[in-house]
């Protein structure tokens, strides 16, 4: 594995991913979906958990599948969403968070548009970072 593709395709990644969370979840969605209280640290935990699934896709990119396309990383990327989202709202629902089937839709479907665009961009930040 390269760290130096690592690293850059994890933090590109980690901006996009945040970027795109501020767009479907405080902007589009935000009527669906609790905003985070004012003066709470909630921003800085979204944002590291925006870096820490990027890197993770880097990882699996990087170490594993040798993804470096951007049809490829985005394939790869609605799969990961994909389960992601399951994964997500299934310990919501159970937690009583997202009891409501509109939600677990709607989250469902920004949990793989997110993951492929960030895993597009991963993918294609592989290829062109040496």
């Amino acid at each position: 594995m390269k760290t130096k593709t690592f690293v850059i395709a994890g933090l590109v990644g980690g901006v996009v991913d945040w970027l795109l969370g501020w767009l479907f979840y405080g902007i589009l969605f935000a009527d669906f979906f609790p905003q985070p209280e004012e003066g709470s640290n909630a921003m800085v935990f979204i944002t590291l958990g925006c870096f820490a699934f990027a890197f993770f896709m880097s990882y699996i990119y990087n170490k594993w599948a040798q993804i470096t396309t951007l049809a490829g990383g985005a394939k790869a990327g609605a799969v990961i969403g994909l389960f992601m989202g399951l994964i997500a709202n299934f310990f919501g629902m159970a937690m009583d968070i997202a009891v409501d089937y509109e939600k677990f839709a709607i989250d469902m479907a920004i949990s793989i548009v997110m993951a492929t665009i960030v895993g597009a961009v991963i993918g294609l930040v592989n290829g062109k970072v040496d």
